[in-house]
């Protein structure tokens, strides 16, 4: 028998049992795809990350899985890898290998040498009109969105629906059922203004009922409202999630580039608080 620790951690809060937990293996050698479909199903958290040596120049690669399936890329995951696994690391800089490629952090930390804050530097996704969106708005029970429906991709599949009030946000009762029909995508609502958000995002596809905070989402978010001419190039926004789940969540998202639509980077940051560790036995 052998045995395998792991960390948990919140990401996005500075308050345990606060923010999106987030399990993570150190060291997962020797564990096979459907063992670690396995154990993210077991553990049943939105995402758990798995570490292996890098393959390219990275400092360590990673692979991510929600309860039903692997995802290239995530937000608060992979922003609370950087956390967990930066504490053995000297630098105040690392990069991990996602399937989107190398992303790099930036590490914060306390007098006593503990890492408080992370900031990412995301993959710049895609995106494009999104073709159900009239059964989206049904399953979410709107007449209408305040922007443009759209789908947004940097690993995962984000849809955004635009809603008039924070009141109207926290009021949703999504469709779950219906939601489910849509294969491989999140669906983000948000309200707000200025450079103070909420959102809350719903994905039957991916496992998750509601998320506590979708850190891939964030840079999207932001670049949403850019293309509409909400905010600008620089400003520095607060997306806060999970509110209505008693697991408040703060990201800070700023787009760096220049007019029209030069996007140079997409950085989102957080705090991590670790709150336990743990070891898994396994039998081979």
């Amino acid at each position: 028998m052998r045995t395998h620790s792991y960390v948990l951690a919140d990401a996005f809060s500075d308050r345990p049992l606060k923010g999106n937990p987030v399990a993570v293996f150190p060291d997962a050698a020797g564990f096979r795809d459907a063992d670690m479909q396995n154990i993210a199903n077991e553990l049943n958290l939105s995402e758990t990350v798995f570490t292996f040596p890098p393959d390219d120049g990275g400092d360590f690669r990673i692979r991510i899985f929600t309860p039903v399936n692997e995802l290239p890329f995530a937000g608060h995951p992979a922003l609370g890898a950087a956390a967990v696994l930066g504490q053995s690391h000297a630098s105040g800089r690392l990069v991990l290998e996602t399937k989107m490629g190398p992303v790099p952090f930036r590490l914060d930390r306390s007098r006593c040498g503990e890492i408080v804050a992370v900031t990412m530097r995301q993959p710049i996704p895609t995106w494009q009109d999104y073709d159900q969106k009239e059964t989206v708005l049904r399953a979410l029970g709107l007449s209408h969105s305040l922007f443009p429906v759209e789908i947004y991709r940097n690993g995962p599949r984000h849809v955004f629906v635009g809603l008039a009030s924070i009141e109207a946000l926290s009021a949703i009762k999504p469709d779950h059922h219906q939601l489910a029909q849509l294969p491989d995508v999140a669906i983000n609502c948000f309200a707000g203004q200025g450079l103070e958000w909420r959102m809350r995002m719903f994905s039957p596809a991916y496992g998750v009922v509601e998320d506590a905070a979708t850190g891939s989402a964030a840079g999207p978010l932001a670049l949403h409202l850019l293309r509409q001419g909400i905010i600008n190039f620089g400003d520095q926004i607060k997306i806060h999630q999970g509110v209505e789940m008693g697991r408040h969540s703060l990201m800070h998202t700023r787009i760096c580039g220049s007019r029209p639509l030069t996007i140079e980077a997409i950085e989102v940051s957080g705090a991590v608080t670790v709150v336990a560790r743990g070891e898994f036995l396994r039998w081979s």
